[in-house]
């Protein structure tokens, strides 16, 4: 039978030699040799590509099918990936510098924009970014939609907003040429916010060196010392507090800045992204600190608690809890995730970065919650001085730790600042804290004021700790002053030392406040917290002579007000059930002085607004108690010699005394005195050594015809 046309025709082409493709003719495959990549190959990689990648593998993005060199055909040559980003790099930095050419000479033109763009070019080069001259003016675009789609265009991608004309036919190019985040702000209104944030925030400014920091802004964002995204848009969360945009008041009367949450939200996401990678992690985690610290001041407790275990948890595979924050000990104990500091500098950010991440934990669990990692497991030394760390002065290694002996009453001057010092105070306080949970783990019953606090094991040396040697000890340089300087040429305010000065008397009231009698005139816990709440409403009354902002503070004090005002709280309803109505209302008067200094801090921070809404729950019954007409507005005076009150702040100084007549006037602290007592004063064993003795003598509480204020420490 003949053979037919078409069965000669649909026979396959025989190859000739080595003209299959080299993976086909390693596995023995047939192959077409069709370029770029033959069938077989094709087939294989799409069956490759349909099954999701194990974890940490990555399928690869075309079918590997490559050929032998046909003569005479010049192939591509293997570019190492590098070289090739760089090449890109480099046709993109031509392109851009094109662009700007263009730019440039459309500036020239009336009929161009030309105001616009200058304005620009202005702003950028004052910012010491150096960036394209196109427009960036969707950064400082903050609307009233939500600030998440504020850089999206209805399909959802990325676009430029402008307020103008549009400088190009792709203003998109202008952000990608740039390398510049689309989600921060414009250079310009970016280091406002940095600005803002260094000489403003009380928190985690400590974390970063402020020098390095500014000088790493002038960069390009394609540099890999450019600060990380995730740090610079913490940063705009935190400063927002001090210069607001689209602040909303939420039905509770909580205020939410928009532009502020969007930030948070940004951070988050790079943190989210961390856990998952682990790409950059200590840059991430100093964001978390920043970003947790604002989550304080806003009293969203939930995610406080949620991000000061995830710095922590992260901190110890980093080993930053080594001394030199890296160790490389034990054979069966893998090393650091990081590699040890490079310099001076990358070891003191480190250094700060693990007490600023301590700190929080220990102020995040005054409520009376366990801490995430235990004192004895806190081996990094303490940090240099600030003054030092963005100096980089080569000085030594500070030569204490947490566990050095007497570390909270021996200061070395050439290592104490007022930073160091509230490190200090904030691990005093931790110490109460693990007593008191320690204490409660596992006893039968709960404290009670008929219960003898000296007789605990610990009790003793503790409360001589807290209670005394702790501001008896202090430097001189330190002791007396309280961090408010009220100078002819201006007022200013170390939030630090101010926060040293009152943290030990709100552990005095926590340790203290269970055991409180006040039908006992020796009672010690009575004496002890009474005077400690007096110490704190002193040293506000005395910022209050100032025309400082207390909304300047380290968001920690609203704790400690709160505290010294459950103290007060006790008090007033102690007055209520004996029928002494005067010294009632003298007590009213001050806790709505605290009242009134948390609301005043809620205006920025609303911590401030939630604590006094919590102390106002605890005052329901004492303000069902009361035979006071207004219990909730009687007013002291600020200050013994002042005439005005909190509650007429805004009244003439000069008005008339008549207008005064009812105003308590302000009382004198109890007296405590160790040395003289009565006869049939308490004793209780110091821990000194010799027998220290207290009284509390509710007679002498308040004084109307006295005109002195406790001094704090």
């Amino acid at each position: 039978m003949p053979k037919t046309a078409g069965t000669t025709s649909g026979r396959p082409n025989t190859l000739r030699r080595n003209q299959a493709c080299r993976s086909c003719r390693k596995r023995k495959l047939e192959c077409d040799a069709a370029r770029p990549h033959c069938g077989t190959c094709v087939k294989q990689w799409q069956a490759l590509i349909s099954v999701p990648a194990p974890v940490g593998y990555a399928h690869p993005t075309e079918p590997q099918c490559s050929y032998d060199p046909v003569e005479g055909l010049k192939l591509a040559p293997e570019t190492d990936p590098v070289e090739k980003i760089r090449q890109l790099e480099d046709e993109i930095s031509q392109l851009k510098t094109r662009l700007q050419e263009q730019i440039a000479t459309r500036s020239a033109s009336p009929n161009q924009g030309s105001s616009v763009n200058q304005a620009t070019r202005g702003t950028l080069q004052e910012g010491g970014i150096t960036l394209p001259h196109a427009s960036l003016a969707i950064m400082n675009l903050i609307g009233s939609e939500s600030p998440e789609l504020r850089f999206r265009s209805e399909s959802g991608s990325p676009e430029l907003l402008n307020s103008g004309r549009k400088s190009s036919n792709d203003p998109f190019m202008d952000l990608l040429f740039s390398g510049w985040n689309p989600d921060l702000p414009d250079p310009a209104t970016l280091n406002h916010y940095i600005d803002i944030f260094f000489r403003c925030d009380p928190c985690g400014s400590r974390v970063l060196h402020r020098p390095s920091f500014l000088a790493s802004m002038h960069l390009s964002p394609r540099d890999p010392d450019f600060p990380h995204s995730a740090i610079l848009h913490a940063i705009c969360a935190a400063a927002s507090r001090w210069s607001p945009q689209n602040v909303v008041t939420l039905p509770d009367g909580t205020r939410r800045d928009q532009f502020a949450e969007f930030h948070a939200s940004k951070t988050r996401q790079y943190i989210d992204k961390t856990m998952a990678s682990g790409e950059d992690i200590f840059s991430v985690m100093q964001a978390c600190i920043l970003l947790s610290w604002y989550f304080y001041q806003e009293g969203r407790w939930v995610e406080v608690w949620i991000f000061a275990a995830f710095q922590t948890r992260v901190a110890i595979p980093l080993r930053l809890n080594y001394p030199g924050t890296f160790s490389t000990h034990g054979n069966n104990s893998p090393g650091a995730y990081l590699a040890p500091p490079k310099d001076l500098r990358d070891l003191e950010s480190r250094r700060r970065t693990w007490w600023m991440t301590i700190i929080f934990d220990r102020i995040a669990s005054v409520g009376g919650w366990i801490h995430a990692v235990d004192e004895r497991d806190l081996g990094t030394e303490f940090p240099l001085r600030t003054e030092d760390f963005e100096s980089e002065a080569p000085v030594p290694s500070n030569p204490q730790d947490i566990s050095s002996p007497d570390v909270f009453i021996r200061h070395p001057p050439q290592y104490t600042d007022s930073f160091l010092l509230l490190i200090k105070a904030v691990m005093l306080f931790g110490k109460v804290t693990d007593f008191n949970v320690r204490g409660n783990l596992r006893a039968p019953t709960a404290p009670s004021k008929n219960q003898y606090p000296f007789h605990l094991d610990g009790f003793k040396g503790l409360d001589q700790l807290v209670s005394f040697d702790f501001l008896a000890n202090l430097p001189q340089m330190y002791r007396h002053n309280t961090g408010v300087t009220d100078a002819p040429d201006g007022s200013s305010l170390d939030t630090d030392l101010y926060m040293v000065h009152i943290i030990p008397h709100a552990a005095t009231i926590t340790l203290h406040n269970p055991y409180i009698d006040f039908t006992d005139p020796a009672n010690v816990s009575t004496a002890r917290c009474v005077n400690s709440a007096r110490c704190i409403l002193a040293a506000y009354y005395h910022l209050t002579e100032t025309s400082l902002d207390i909304t300047r503070l380290h968001p920690f004090v609203t704790i400690c007000w709160y505290l010294a005002a459950v103290v007060q709280v006790q008090l007033c309803k102690y007055f209520i059930e004996i029928n002494d109505s005067e010294r009632e209302s003298t007590v009213w008067g001050e806790i709505n002085v605290l009242r009134l200094a948390m609301i005043a801090y809620g205006q920025r921070s609303p911590i401030g607004t939630r604590q006094e809404r919590l102390l106002q729950g605890l005052m329901r019954e004492i303000v069902r108690m009361t035979a006071q007409k207004q219990p909730l507005e009687v007013g002291v005076p600020l200050y013994p010699f002042s005439h005005t009150t909190l509650f007429r702040k805004d009244e003439p100084l000069h008005a008339s005394p008549s207008e005064h007549e009812t105003i308590v006037p302000l009382p004198i602290s109890p007296h405590f005195d160790e040395q003289n007592l009565p006869s049939g004063s308490v004793r209780a064993n110091g821990p000194s050594g010799a027998n220290s003795v207290s009284t509390w003598d509710i007679n002498n509480i308040t004084s109307p015809s006295g005109s002195g204020v406790s001094h704090i420490g």
